[in-house]
């Protein structure tokens, strides 16, 4: 996500969620690492393959892993310090970690804010100890903390802002302290890596993804399994050659945060699918990265559907916003917004995909976003209707994402909770969402 909670069309629709272009330790926290050479070369130092039961290792993501590892970076190495493995506090596989995780929040449009150097500059106050203890009293044990890297750093050396890197460590020892596990990405990031899986960016942006994540690795190295790393957000992908640089981009990441010795060598680590769109993960997604440890990974998708449901602003000539979802839920008096596809079929559908694919296969899938916002053109029982409707699609979604095995973390830009205030904005959504978690199938 990267497009800031607007009202669109005069106020038709309060948007929550869209796709963006398409988210321990303690004490002080040190400066970056001083590098130690003016030149770094993207390695592939696996020893081990997390791959999936139809995967091969003649795989055209494999050849393109090994391509891009002879690109020579124009970037300094910043892995000055590494460690010797530690697996204190880290042993959890990702299928245990998993079985942790009952329902997640990502505090979006804000550590991933881009155009101005801070937090707040798309509209949401600075993250605070007490914002965070309120998200985990309103019942989420997980957060999903989407950062922005690239507008931090020097852009000649990709050196990050000591003051940002001391930031982020900040509010991630905030959601230990309360328990919480926490996700740290490189978000859209002004589209850097999110809008350039292509080979003509491959050897550019891996250099640029190695230097980032050895500099966000190493300081975050001392927190326990709490936090988890992911690779990207939602990489653009419509091809299977598209699929190849995706892959060799989240082999850097594994490498890189590995590199880096101590927690980080036993650390549990995400990577997204094709567009984190499932049908395009389906469809390409064949074979996981490799890995120097056994049984550390996760995947990551977002949902989204219908987009007709959830982020559709206007009515188009060849479909109508869809209004009203689920079963029992449908209009009788405003029968062109009722939903014509992506109802409980779908999601049953989709998830059970996912679940095939990799759940089954001991690897854990996040949903890293979801959610849709309120139809504020609609008033007296369409509203409500609406309404009753949506809190039912949160608490399925949930629901089913939980019998499959999959993670939730639900979209949030400060319209559920509110950020200034520490209370509740939406308590009927919330309680879909918390009681969806609870459910037993």
């Amino acid at each position: 996500m990267r497009i800031i909670s607007v009202v669109f069309l005069l106020g038709l629709f309060s948007v929550t969620s869209a796709c963006g272009g398409g988210g321990g330790g303690g004490g002080s926290s040190p400066a970056p690492t001083t590098p130690t050479s003016s030149a770094a070369v993207v390695t592939s130092s696996s020893s081990s393959s997390s791959s999936m039961a139809s995967s091969s290792s003649s795989s055209s993501s494999s050849k393109s892993s090994s391509s891009s590892s002879a690109a020579v970076a124009a970037y300094p190495s910043y892995n000055t310090k590494p460690l010797a493995a530690d697996a204190t506090g880290v042993g959890s596989t990702a299928v245990q970690l998993a079985s942790k995780i009952k329902i997640g929040f990502n505090i979006g449009n804000t550590l991933e804010a881009t155009g101005g150097k801070t937090e707040t500059y798309w509209g949401n106050p600075k993250i605070t100890k007490e914002f965070v203890a309120f998200v985990k009293k309103s019942g989420f044990n997980a957060v999903r903390l989407p950062a922005s890297w690239d507008q931090y750093s020097d852009q000649a050396t990709a050196a990050i802002d000591a003051a940002w890197l001391n930031r982020v460590k900040e509010v991630v020892q905030y959601c230990v302290d309360n328990d919480l596990y926490v996700i740290v990405n490189i978000h859209w990031d002004g589209g850097w890596l999110e809008n350039n899986v292509v080979p003509e960016k491959q050897a550019q942006n891996n250099a640029k993804q190695k230097a980032f994540w050895e500099q966000i690795a190493t300081q975050l190295r001392d927190f326990d399994e709490h936090l988890l790393f992911a690779s990207a957000n939602e990489p653009n992908v419509e091809t299977a050659e598209q699929m190849a640089v995706l892959l060799s981009y989240h082999q850097t990441f594994i490498d890189a945060v590995r590199a880096t010795g101590g927690k980080n060598a036993n650390r549990v680590l995400i990577v997204q699918g094709p567009s984190t769109d499932i049908d395009k993960t389906t469809k390409f997604w064949t074979q996981m990265p490799t890995d120097s440890v056994k049984d550390k990974l996760m995947a990551e998708i977002h949902y989204y559907t219908p987009w007709n449901y959830t982020g559709m602003t206007k009515d188009e000539s060849w479909g109508n916003q869809f209004f009203y979802w689920g079963k029992g839920f449908h209009s009788t008096t405003d029968t062109a917004h009722n939903p014509t596809w992506g109802e409980e079929d779908t999601v049953d559908q989709q998830f059970k995909l996912m679940k095939t694919q990799f759940v089954d296969k001991g690897i854990p899938v996040v949903v890293g976003e979801f959610g849709t916002g309120v139809r504020k053109n609609l008033t007296g029982a369409d509203l409500k209707l609406h309404l009753d409707g949506r809190a039912y699609y949160f608490n399925y979604i949930v629901k089913q994402a939980t019998a499959n095995g999959l993670l939730p973390f639900y979209w949030d830009v400060g319209d559920l909770l509110n950020r200034n205030t520490n209370t509740v904005s939406d308590q009927q959504a919330l309680d879909a969402l918390i009681q969806g978690a609870a459910a037993k199938l």
